[in-house]
Protein backbone atom coordinates (compact mmCIF):
# COMPACT_ATOMS: atom_id res chain seq x y z
CA UNK A 1 0.00 0.00 0.00
CA UNK A 2 1.40 3.41 -0.98
CA UNK A 3 2.12 5.44 2.16
CA UNK A 4 0.59 8.87 2.65
CA UNK A 5 4.09 10.26 3.27
CA UNK A 6 7.49 8.89 2.36
CA UNK A 7 10.77 10.64 3.19
CA UNK A 8 13.68 8.90 1.46
CA UNK A 9 17.44 9.32 2.04
CA UNK A 10 17.14 12.54 4.06
CA UNK A 11 20.54 13.97 5.00
CA UNK A 12 21.53 17.28 6.61
CA UNK A 13 24.85 18.56 7.96
CA UNK A 14 25.86 21.69 9.84
CA UNK A 15 29.44 22.87 10.49
CA UNK A 16 31.00 20.13 12.61
CA UNK A 17 27.73 18.18 12.96
CA UNK A 18 26.03 15.54 10.82
CA UNK A 19 22.42 16.00 11.93
CA UNK A 20 20.78 13.41 9.65
CA UNK A 21 22.24 10.62 7.54
CA UNK A 22 20.04 8.97 4.89
CA UNK A 23 16.94 8.74 7.08
CA UNK A 24 13.81 6.95 5.85
CA UNK A 25 10.32 7.72 7.17
CA UNK A 26 6.93 6.46 6.02
CA UNK A 27 3.49 7.39 7.37
CA UNK A 28 0.07 5.99 6.44
CA UNK A 29 -3.29 7.76 6.54
CA UNK A 30 -4.95 7.44 9.95
CA UNK A 31 -1.71 6.29 11.58
CA UNK A 32 0.13 7.65 14.63
CA UNK A 33 3.89 7.30 14.16
CA UNK A 34 5.83 8.14 17.32
CA UNK A 35 9.27 9.57 16.55
CA UNK A 36 11.69 8.83 19.39
CA UNK A 37 15.33 9.48 20.18
CA UNK A 38 17.65 11.23 22.57
CA UNK A 39 18.07 15.01 22.45
CA UNK A 40 20.34 15.68 19.50
CA UNK A 41 19.31 12.50 17.67
CA UNK A 42 17.96 14.50 14.71
CA UNK A 43 14.20 14.53 15.39
CA UNK A 44 13.80 18.31 15.26
CA UNK A 45 15.89 18.60 12.10
CA UNK A 46 13.78 15.94 10.39
CA UNK A 47 10.45 17.62 11.16
CA UNK A 48 11.85 21.06 10.23
CA UNK A 49 12.75 19.60 6.84
CA UNK A 50 9.23 18.19 6.49
CA UNK A 51 7.75 21.55 7.56
CA UNK A 52 9.91 23.54 5.14
CA UNK A 53 11.87 25.40 7.83
CA UNK A 54 15.12 23.62 6.84
CA UNK A 55 16.25 22.52 3.36
CA UNK A 56 17.96 19.09 3.31
CA UNK A 57 21.33 18.44 1.69
CA UNK A 58 19.94 15.30 0.06
CA UNK A 59 16.78 13.22 -0.07
CA UNK A 60 13.25 13.18 -1.46
CA UNK A 61 9.76 13.69 -0.06
CA UNK A 62 6.66 12.09 -1.62
CA UNK A 63 2.95 12.30 -0.79
CA UNK A 64 0.69 9.56 -2.14
CA UNK A 65 3.65 8.34 -4.18
CA UNK A 66 4.21 11.68 -5.95
CA UNK A 67 7.43 13.54 -5.25
CA UNK A 68 7.02 17.11 -3.98
CA UNK A 69 9.40 20.02 -3.36
CA UNK A 70 9.37 21.50 0.15
CA UNK A 71 11.68 24.48 0.43
CA UNK A 72 9.55 26.74 2.64
CA UNK A 73 6.71 26.52 5.20
CA UNK A 74 4.39 27.75 2.45
CA UNK A 75 5.33 24.74 0.30
CA UNK A 76 4.60 22.44 3.25
CA UNK A 77 1.19 23.98 3.93
CA UNK A 78 0.23 23.71 0.26
CA UNK A 79 1.14 20.01 0.39
CA UNK A 80 -1.14 19.47 3.38
CA UNK A 81 1.61 19.30 6.02
CA UNK A 82 1.10 21.01 9.37
CA UNK A 83 3.66 21.24 12.18
CA UNK A 84 2.85 22.20 15.77
CA UNK A 85 6.14 23.04 17.41
CA UNK A 86 6.79 22.85 21.14
CA UNK A 87 6.88 26.67 21.26
CA UNK A 88 3.51 27.73 19.87
CA UNK A 89 3.35 30.15 16.95
CA UNK A 90 0.49 32.36 18.20
CA UNK A 91 -0.01 36.11 18.59
CA UNK A 92 -1.22 36.45 22.16
CA UNK A 93 -3.05 39.73 21.64
CA UNK A 94 -5.33 38.19 19.00
CA UNK A 95 -8.34 35.96 19.49
CA UNK A 96 -8.47 32.26 18.64
CA UNK A 97 -10.38 33.00 15.42
CA UNK A 98 -7.94 35.74 14.38
CA UNK A 99 -4.96 33.42 14.96
CA UNK A 100 -6.60 30.55 13.07
CA UNK A 101 -7.11 32.69 9.94
CA UNK A 102 -4.03 34.90 10.25
CA UNK A 103 -2.53 35.34 6.79
CA UNK A 104 -5.52 33.77 5.03
CA UNK A 105 -8.35 36.00 6.26
CA UNK A 106 -11.87 35.64 4.91
CA UNK A 107 -12.48 38.96 3.13
CA UNK A 108 -14.88 40.63 0.73
CA UNK A 109 -14.25 43.93 -1.06
CA UNK A 110 -11.19 44.52 1.12
CA UNK A 111 -13.03 44.00 4.44
CA UNK A 112 -12.44 41.04 6.74
CA UNK A 113 -15.59 39.00 7.24
CA UNK A 114 -15.27 38.51 11.01
CA UNK A 115 -18.62 36.76 11.28
CA UNK A 116 -17.61 34.11 8.74
CA UNK A 117 -14.24 33.61 10.45
CA UNK A 118 -15.88 33.14 13.84
CA UNK A 119 -18.37 30.63 12.45
CA UNK A 120 -15.63 28.62 10.74
CA UNK A 121 -13.33 28.87 13.78
CA UNK A 122 -16.03 27.53 16.07
CA UNK A 123 -16.65 24.66 13.62
CA UNK A 124 -12.93 23.79 13.65
CA UNK A 125 -12.72 23.95 17.45
CA UNK A 126 -15.88 21.85 17.76
CA UNK A 127 -14.33 19.29 15.40
CA UNK A 128 -11.59 18.63 17.99
CA UNK A 129 -13.90 18.86 21.00
CA UNK A 130 -12.77 22.30 22.23
CA UNK A 131 -15.58 24.16 23.97
CA UNK A 132 -14.16 27.67 24.56
CA UNK A 133 -15.28 30.80 22.70
CA UNK A 134 -13.26 31.51 19.54
CA UNK A 135 -13.23 35.22 20.49
CA UNK A 136 -11.13 34.47 23.60
CA UNK A 137 -7.69 36.10 23.31
CA UNK A 138 -4.77 33.69 23.34
CA UNK A 139 -3.07 35.55 26.21
CA UNK A 140 -6.02 34.57 28.43
CA UNK A 141 -5.96 30.88 27.46
CA UNK A 142 -4.52 27.87 29.20
CA UNK A 143 -1.68 26.01 27.46
CA UNK A 144 -4.14 23.27 26.45
CA UNK A 145 -6.48 25.84 24.86
CA UNK A 146 -3.59 27.43 22.96
CA UNK A 147 -2.68 23.98 21.69
CA UNK A 148 -6.25 23.50 20.48
CA UNK A 149 -5.93 26.75 18.51
CA UNK A 150 -2.74 25.45 16.88
CA UNK A 151 -4.51 22.20 15.91
CA UNK A 152 -7.52 24.13 14.58
CA UNK A 153 -5.14 26.32 12.51
CA UNK A 154 -3.68 23.22 10.94
CA UNK A 155 -7.10 21.69 10.24
CA UNK A 156 -8.23 24.98 8.70
CA UNK A 157 -5.43 24.59 6.16
CA UNK A 158 -6.74 21.13 5.19
CA UNK A 159 -3.76 19.22 6.56
CA UNK A 160 -3.41 15.55 5.83
CA UNK A 161 -0.20 15.19 7.80
CA UNK A 162 0.13 16.68 11.29
CA UNK A 163 3.37 16.77 13.27
CA UNK A 164 3.14 17.33 17.05
CA UNK A 165 6.42 18.12 18.82
CA UNK A 166 6.34 17.46 22.59
CA UNK A 167 2.64 18.42 22.77
CA UNK A 168 2.16 17.39 26.41
CA UNK A 169 5.30 18.97 27.93
CA UNK A 170 3.31 21.61 29.83
CA UNK A 171 -0.07 19.86 30.19
CA UNK A 172 -1.76 18.42 33.26
CA UNK A 173 -2.80 14.75 33.34
CA UNK A 174 -6.41 15.64 32.54
CA UNK A 175 -5.32 17.84 29.62
CA UNK A 176 -3.14 15.00 28.30
CA UNK A 177 -6.17 12.69 28.30
CA UNK A 178 -8.13 15.31 26.36
CA UNK A 179 -5.32 15.68 23.81
CA UNK A 180 -5.22 11.93 23.27
CA UNK A 181 -8.98 12.01 22.59
CA UNK A 182 -8.34 14.70 19.96
CA UNK A 183 -5.61 12.55 18.38
CA UNK A 184 -8.01 9.60 18.20
CA UNK A 185 -10.57 11.83 16.47
CA UNK A 186 -7.97 13.06 13.95
CA UNK A 187 -6.89 9.47 13.33
CA UNK A 188 -10.50 8.55 12.52
CA UNK A 189 -10.49 11.37 9.93
CA UNK A 190 -7.57 9.63 8.12
CA UNK A 191 -5.05 12.29 9.13
CA UNK A 192 -1.53 10.89 9.52
CA UNK A 193 0.16 12.02 12.74
CA UNK A 194 3.86 12.15 13.60
CA UNK A 195 4.08 12.44 17.40
CA UNK A 196 7.30 13.35 19.23
CA UNK A 197 7.50 12.83 22.97
CA UNK A 198 9.96 11.78 25.67
CA UNK A 199 7.11 10.42 27.81
CA UNK A 200 7.15 6.68 27.22
CA UNK A 201 3.75 6.06 28.82
CA UNK A 202 2.07 8.31 26.22
CA UNK A 203 3.92 6.65 23.36
CA UNK A 204 2.66 3.21 24.34
CA UNK A 205 -0.89 4.59 24.68
CA UNK A 206 -1.22 6.07 21.20
CA UNK A 207 1.45 4.74 18.80
CA UNK A 208 0.72 2.45 15.90
CA UNK A 209 4.42 2.31 15.07
CA UNK A 210 7.53 3.66 16.77
CA UNK A 211 10.50 5.09 14.86
CA UNK A 212 13.81 5.59 16.67
CA UNK A 213 16.66 7.92 15.62
CA UNK A 214 20.11 7.89 17.20
CA UNK A 215 22.99 10.20 16.25
CA UNK A 216 21.22 11.24 13.04
CA UNK A 217 20.62 7.67 11.82
CA UNK A 218 17.48 5.55 11.67
CA UNK A 219 17.84 2.74 14.20
CA UNK A 220 14.49 1.00 13.78
CA UNK A 221 10.82 1.44 12.89
CA UNK A 222 8.67 -1.17 14.62
CA UNK A 223 5.00 -1.85 15.43
CA UNK A 224 4.19 -0.81 18.99
CA UNK A 225 3.25 -4.40 19.89
CA UNK A 226 6.81 -5.52 19.06
CA UNK A 227 8.55 -3.03 21.37
CA UNK A 228 8.86 -3.28 25.15
CA UNK A 229 9.70 -0.31 27.35
CA UNK A 230 13.17 -1.69 28.06
CA UNK A 231 13.82 -2.40 24.37
CA UNK A 232 12.75 1.11 23.38
CA UNK A 233 15.13 2.69 25.90
CA UNK A 234 17.94 0.48 24.64
CA UNK A 235 17.25 1.50 21.03
CA UNK A 236 17.27 5.18 21.97
CA UNK A 237 20.43 5.31 24.08
CA UNK A 238 22.41 2.58 22.31
CA UNK A 239 22.99 0.58 25.46
CA UNK A 240 20.95 -1.34 27.99
CA UNK A 241 19.69 0.63 30.99
CA UNK A 242 18.85 -1.90 33.69
CA UNK A 243 17.01 0.84 35.61
CA UNK A 244 15.58 4.20 34.59
CA UNK A 245 16.89 5.63 37.87
CA UNK A 246 20.47 5.25 39.13
CA UNK A 247 21.16 3.45 42.40
CA UNK A 248 22.53 5.42 45.33
CA UNK A 249 23.51 4.94 48.95
CA UNK A 250 21.79 7.72 50.88
CA UNK A 251 23.39 9.59 53.75
CA UNK A 252 22.09 12.94 55.03
CA UNK A 253 23.68 15.36 57.49
CA UNK A 254 22.60 18.49 59.36
CA UNK A 255 20.00 20.92 57.95
CA UNK A 256 21.55 23.11 55.27
CA UNK A 257 18.47 25.12 54.18
CA UNK A 258 15.70 26.04 56.62
CA UNK A 259 12.62 27.96 55.42
CA UNK A 260 10.18 29.22 58.07
CA UNK A 261 6.68 30.63 57.55
CA UNK A 262 7.15 31.82 53.96
CA UNK A 263 4.13 33.75 52.65
CA UNK A 264 3.28 35.50 49.38
CA UNK A 265 -0.41 36.27 49.00
CA UNK A 266 -2.46 33.17 48.23
CA UNK A 267 0.27 31.59 46.09
CA UNK A 268 2.46 30.49 49.02
CA UNK A 269 0.81 30.27 52.42
CA UNK A 270 2.91 29.75 55.55
CA UNK A 271 5.32 27.21 54.10
CA UNK A 272 8.09 25.80 56.30
CA UNK A 273 10.61 23.18 55.25
CA UNK A 274 14.19 22.06 55.73
CA UNK A 275 16.70 20.26 53.52
CA UNK A 276 19.71 18.48 54.99
CA UNK A 277 23.20 18.18 53.61
CA UNK A 278 23.24 15.38 51.06
CA UNK A 279 19.44 15.18 50.86
CA UNK A 280 17.22 15.32 47.78
CA UNK A 281 13.87 16.77 48.77
CA UNK A 282 11.15 16.47 46.13
CA UNK A 283 8.33 19.03 46.09
CA UNK A 284 5.35 17.96 44.02
CA UNK A 285 1.63 18.60 43.58
CA UNK A 286 -0.81 19.55 40.86
CA UNK A 287 -0.21 22.43 38.47
CA UNK A 288 -0.94 25.69 40.31
CA UNK A 289 -0.20 24.24 43.75
CA UNK A 290 2.50 26.88 44.39
CA UNK A 291 5.67 24.86 43.80
CA UNK A 292 7.39 27.22 41.36
CA UNK A 293 6.21 30.23 43.36
CA UNK A 294 7.90 28.74 46.44
CA UNK A 295 11.15 28.23 44.52
CA UNK A 296 11.10 31.83 43.28
CA UNK A 297 10.67 33.12 46.83
CA UNK A 298 13.61 31.10 48.12
CA UNK A 299 15.74 32.38 45.23
CA UNK A 300 14.64 36.00 45.70
CA UNK A 301 13.05 36.29 42.26
CA UNK A 302 9.82 37.33 44.04
CA UNK A 303 9.52 39.24 47.33
CA UNK A 304 7.95 37.38 50.25
CA UNK A 305 5.31 39.05 52.41
CA UNK A 306 6.79 37.36 55.47
CA UNK A 307 8.97 34.47 56.56
CA UNK A 308 12.67 33.71 56.95
CA UNK A 309 15.40 31.70 55.21
CA UNK A 310 18.54 30.31 56.84
CA UNK A 311 21.54 28.61 55.23
CA UNK A 312 23.89 26.53 57.39
CA UNK A 313 22.30 27.89 60.55
CA UNK A 314 22.60 31.58 59.63
CA UNK A 315 19.56 33.64 58.66
CA UNK A 316 19.91 35.34 55.27
CA UNK A 317 18.24 38.44 53.89
CA UNK A 318 17.13 37.41 50.40
CA UNK A 319 15.26 40.04 48.44
CA UNK A 320 16.88 39.43 45.05
CA UNK A 321 18.59 36.65 43.08
CA UNK A 322 21.91 38.43 43.66
CA UNK A 323 21.48 38.03 47.44
CA UNK A 324 20.41 34.39 46.98
CA UNK A 325 23.52 33.62 44.92
CA UNK A 326 25.67 35.29 47.55
CA UNK A 327 23.99 33.08 50.17
CA UNK A 328 24.88 29.96 48.17
CA UNK A 329 21.42 29.31 46.65
CA UNK A 330 20.81 28.73 42.93
CA UNK A 331 17.71 27.97 40.85
CA UNK A 332 17.51 25.98 37.62
CA UNK A 333 14.25 27.39 36.30
CA UNK A 334 11.38 25.41 34.81
CA UNK A 335 11.62 27.39 31.56
CA UNK A 336 15.34 27.21 30.80
CA UNK A 337 14.95 28.92 27.41
CA UNK A 338 13.21 32.03 28.74
CA UNK A 339 14.68 32.33 32.23
CA UNK A 340 17.78 30.14 32.45
CA UNK A 341 19.71 30.99 29.28
CA UNK A 342 20.37 33.82 26.84
CA UNK A 343 19.69 31.87 23.66
CA UNK A 344 21.48 34.28 21.30
CA UNK A 345 24.73 34.07 23.27
CA UNK A 346 27.36 31.34 23.11
CA UNK A 347 27.64 28.36 25.42
CA UNK A 348 30.78 29.90 26.94
CA UNK A 349 29.19 33.30 27.57
CA UNK A 350 26.13 31.72 29.21
CA UNK A 351 28.44 29.71 31.47
CA UNK A 352 30.31 32.83 32.49
CA UNK A 353 27.35 35.16 33.11
CA UNK A 354 26.82 34.58 36.87
CA UNK A 355 30.57 34.14 37.46
CA UNK A 356 32.02 37.35 36.01
CA UNK A 357 33.24 38.56 39.40
CA UNK A 358 35.48 35.50 39.78
CA UNK A 359 36.61 35.48 36.15
CA UNK A 360 37.52 39.12 35.56
CA UNK A 361 40.18 41.60 36.59
CA UNK A 362 39.68 45.37 36.48
CA UNK A 363 36.59 44.84 34.33
CA UNK A 364 38.31 42.54 31.83
CA UNK A 365 37.22 38.91 31.50
CA UNK A 366 40.09 36.42 31.72
CA UNK A 367 39.09 34.46 28.61
CA UNK A 368 41.70 31.71 29.00
CA UNK A 369 40.52 30.98 32.55
CA UNK A 370 36.88 31.11 31.47
CA UNK A 371 37.60 28.53 28.75
CA UNK A 372 39.63 26.39 31.14
CA UNK A 373 36.84 26.34 33.75
CA UNK A 374 34.18 25.59 31.15
CA UNK A 375 36.26 22.80 29.64
CA UNK A 376 36.43 21.09 33.04
CA UNK A 377 32.64 21.24 33.51
CA UNK A 378 32.04 20.20 29.90
CA UNK A 379 33.92 16.97 30.57
CA UNK A 380 32.33 16.44 33.98
CA UNK A 381 28.77 16.94 32.71
CA UNK A 382 29.31 15.51 29.21
CA UNK A 383 28.04 18.68 27.48
CA UNK A 384 27.86 17.93 23.77
CA UNK A 385 28.66 21.00 21.67
CA UNK A 386 30.83 21.41 18.55
CA UNK A 387 32.74 24.21 20.33
CA UNK A 388 32.29 26.65 23.20
CA UNK A 389 31.28 29.44 20.78
CA UNK A 390 28.21 27.55 19.60
CA UNK A 391 25.05 29.55 20.27
CA UNK A 392 23.21 27.84 23.10
CA UNK A 393 19.90 27.93 21.18
CA UNK A 394 21.30 25.26 18.84
CA UNK A 395 21.98 22.72 21.61
CA UNK A 396 19.55 19.94 22.49
CA UNK A 397 17.32 20.35 25.55
CA UNK A 398 19.45 18.02 27.67
CA UNK A 399 22.66 19.86 26.81
CA UNK A 400 21.03 23.24 27.47
CA UNK A 401 20.06 21.97 30.92
CA UNK A 402 23.65 20.90 31.56
CA UNK A 403 24.94 24.37 30.60
CA UNK A 404 22.59 25.90 33.17
CA UNK A 405 23.82 23.43 35.78
CA UNK A 406 27.48 24.09 34.90
CA UNK A 407 27.22 27.83 35.48
CA UNK A 408 25.70 27.27 38.92
CA UNK A 409 28.25 24.63 39.90
CA UNK A 410 30.96 27.13 38.99
CA UNK A 411 29.43 29.55 41.50
CA UNK A 412 29.84 26.84 44.19
CA UNK A 413 26.20 26.93 45.27
CA UNK A 414 25.40 24.83 48.34
CA UNK A 415 21.61 24.77 47.88
CA UNK A 416 20.43 23.83 44.38
CA UNK A 417 16.78 24.09 43.36
CA UNK A 418 15.81 22.10 40.25
CA UNK A 419 12.40 23.14 38.85
CA UNK A 420 11.20 20.39 36.46
CA UNK A 421 14.81 19.39 35.66
CA UNK A 422 13.97 16.77 33.02
CA UNK A 423 11.10 18.46 31.17
CA UNK A 424 11.63 17.95 27.43
CA UNK A 425 14.70 15.77 28.08
CA UNK A 426 15.14 12.25 26.68
CA UNK A 427 15.48 9.14 28.82
CA UNK A 428 19.25 8.86 28.38
CA UNK A 429 19.87 12.50 29.34
CA UNK A 430 17.45 12.09 32.26
CA UNK A 431 19.60 9.27 33.62
CA UNK A 432 22.70 11.51 33.36
CA UNK A 433 20.91 14.37 35.15
CA UNK A 434 19.82 12.02 37.95
CA UNK A 435 23.42 10.83 38.32
CA UNK A 436 24.60 14.45 38.54
CA UNK A 437 22.02 15.20 41.22
CA UNK A 438 23.21 12.20 43.21
CA UNK A 439 26.83 13.33 42.86
CA UNK A 440 25.93 16.80 44.11
CA UNK A 441 24.07 15.32 47.08
CA UNK A 442 27.07 13.10 47.86
CA UNK A 443 29.18 16.29 47.99
CA UNK A 444 26.96 17.56 50.79
CA UNK A 445 24.82 19.94 48.77
CA UNK A 446 21.12 20.31 49.59
CA UNK A 447 18.91 19.51 46.60
CA UNK A 448 15.31 20.63 46.16
CA UNK A 449 13.63 19.07 43.13
CA UNK A 450 10.25 20.26 41.87
CA UNK A 451 8.65 17.73 39.55
CA UNK A 452 5.25 16.80 38.13
CA UNK A 453 6.47 13.36 37.05
CA UNK A 454 5.55 11.06 39.91
CA UNK A 455 7.77 8.11 38.83
CA UNK A 456 10.69 10.55 38.88
CA UNK A 457 9.74 11.81 42.34
CA UNK A 458 9.52 8.28 43.72
CA UNK A 459 12.70 7.17 41.97
CA UNK A 460 14.96 10.06 43.05
CA UNK A 461 13.79 11.63 46.31
CA UNK A 462 14.93 10.93 49.86
CA UNK A 463 11.82 12.71 51.13
CA UNK A 464 8.69 14.14 49.46
CA UNK A 465 6.64 17.23 50.27
CA UNK A 466 3.26 17.59 48.55
CA UNK A 467 1.71 21.04 47.99
CA UNK A 468 -1.93 21.96 47.55
CA UNK A 469 -3.26 25.51 47.09
CA UNK A 470 -0.06 27.13 48.32
CA UNK A 471 0.38 24.99 51.43
CA UNK A 472 2.29 21.85 52.35
CA UNK A 473 -0.49 19.27 52.44
CA UNK A 474 1.62 16.30 53.45
CA UNK A 475 5.06 14.72 53.79
CA UNK A 476 6.25 11.26 52.76
CA UNK A 477 9.38 10.03 54.50
CA UNK A 478 9.23 6.32 53.61
CA UNK A 479 9.69 6.91 49.88
CA UNK A 480 10.73 3.33 49.15
CA UNK A 481 7.25 2.06 50.04
CA UNK A 482 5.22 5.02 48.72
CA UNK A 483 3.07 4.93 45.58
CA UNK A 484 1.78 7.48 43.08
CA UNK A 485 -1.65 7.03 44.68
CA UNK A 486 -0.23 8.14 48.05
CA UNK A 487 1.08 11.36 46.47
CA UNK A 488 -2.14 12.10 44.58
CA UNK A 489 -4.23 11.69 47.72
CA UNK A 490 -2.19 14.46 49.36
CA UNK A 491 -2.21 16.59 46.19
CA UNK A 492 -6.03 16.81 45.96
CA UNK A 493 -6.84 17.42 49.63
Amino acid sequence: MTPLLHMHGISKSYPGVSALREVELSLHAGEVLCLMGENGAGKSTLIKILGGAVVPDAGRIAIDGREITVQSPTDARRAGIGVIYQEFNLIHGLSAAENIFLGRERAAYGWIDGRAERRLANDLLKRIGASFDCQLRCKNMTVAQQQSVEIAKALGEQVRILVMDEPTAALTGQEVDKLIQIIEELRSQEIGIIYISHRLDEVFRIADRIMVLRDGKLVATLPRANVSRGKLIELMVGRELANEFPQRSRSCGEPRLVVSGLVRGDAVRNVSLSIRRGEILAVTGLVGAGRTELARLIFGADRADSGSIAVDGREKVIRSPRQAIAAGICLLTEDRKQQGLVLGMSVLDNFGLPNMRDLSTAGWVRQSQLRHRFSAFQKQLNIRTPNDRQRVRHLSGGNQQKVVLAKWLMSNSQVIIFDEPTRGVDVGAKFEIYQLMFQLADQGKAIMMISSELPEVLGIADRILVMHEGRISGEITDVAHATQHDILQLAVR
